[in-house]
């Protein structure tokens, strides 16, 4: 029987790096720390290569991250909840870097996680703030033209 395809184990390691965010966000843990615990507790069946990879990754560019993201919010980013601060960062990270990864992935990715860990209505923010993100970055303009038809 086969295991669960890689977008099943990239899903779910996205589980763990908004939970593993989340952690950064309120103790400040370094990512090595950070990982170290995920690993003791046991990590799942996930893509613990992506995993890895962008727990540090994230961590490391959190405070330029939070810079970009800033100029869309409707409120300085220490006011938003954690949860979200950390699904913005992994979203915009994604955004970003991630370019084999569609755009409408990462923002539908970002929704389900904020409708499993965040408040109730967060799901609508991050899509909103992360969809006007994905707009300004100039790598992910032919994504948007194919979108439109165009």
């Amino acid at each position: 029987m086969a295991g669960p395809s890689e977008s099943k184990l990239r899903r779910r390691a996205r589980g763990k790096l908004v939970q593993a965010l989340y952690q950064y966000a309120v103790t400040g843990q370094s990512a090595t720390e950070i990982e170290r615990q995920f690993i003791a507790t046991g990590l799942g069946e996930i893509d613990v290569a992506y995993f890895r990879e962008l727990v540090y990754a994230v961590i490391d560019a959190a405070d330029e991250l939070d810079a970009r993201l800033s100029a869309y919010l409707d409120r300085p980013l220490v006011q938003l909840d954690p949860v979200e601060r950390s699904i913005l960062r992994l979203g915009a990270y994604e955004l970003e870097q991630r370019l084999e990864v569609p755009y409408r992935v990462i923002l539908d990715e970002a929704v389900e996680l904020a409708r499993r860990f965040g408040a109730d209505q967060s799901h609508r923010y991050i899509n909103g703030v992360l969809d006007r993100y994905a707009r300004e970055l100039p790598r992910r303009s032919g994504e948007r033209a194919i979108k439109r038809g165009t």
